[in-house]
């Protein structure tokens, strides 16, 4: 069995229960209370983990990020976002503001005519797919009159 972490001291006891107390949310008092379990108890990652209902892995990992950046370092940012995006939100916005714009005075417009503008708007090609997901995050979805093939009898 590995010994408990030994955590830096960046913050007196006294400065450390209060930052514990300062917790903005369920997630960022877990971070907090196992840095504060580390330090005071001293207990292994494993007994932090099982007591905390988390992974040891975790406790392992804000130790380690408290221990280089102090107590900034646990208010990092999650794994999500937006890394592969052809236009910023505010380019969107802008666009979408356009379309829903023609879309109110009737000219409703083609999925292939917006995959235009955005490979204009971002000088490189953009799939229609992306198209239509960004036609998805505004609610629009294709509507259209279906077209009859002319030789169905309607007869039957």
């Amino acid at each position: 069995m590995r010994k408990p972490a030994l955590i830096h001291p960046w913050l007196s006891e006294k400065e450390l229960e209060e930052w514990v107390r300062k917790a903005q949310s369920c997630q960022e008092y877990q971070k907090r209370v196992a840095i504060w379990m580390t330090r005071t108890g001293p207990f292994p990652a494993h007994r932090v983990a099982s007591l905390l209902v988390v992974s040891k892995q975790a406790v392992w990992l804000w130790v380690s990020q408290y221990n280089r950046l102090g107590p900034d370092g646990l208010q990092r940012r999650g794994r999500g976002g937006r890394r592969r995006a052809y236009l910023s939100l505010t380019q969107e916005a802008t666009l979408l503001e356009r379309l829903q714009r023609r879309a109110r005075e009737g000219e409703g417009p083609k999925a292939r005519e917006v995959q235009e503008e955005v490979s204009r708007v971002t000088r490189r090609q953009v799939s229609i797919s992306y198209i239509y997901r960004l036609f998805d995050r505004i609610g629009w979805r294709k509507l259209g009159t279906r077209v009859r093939r002319p030789k169905v009898s309607l007869d039957h």
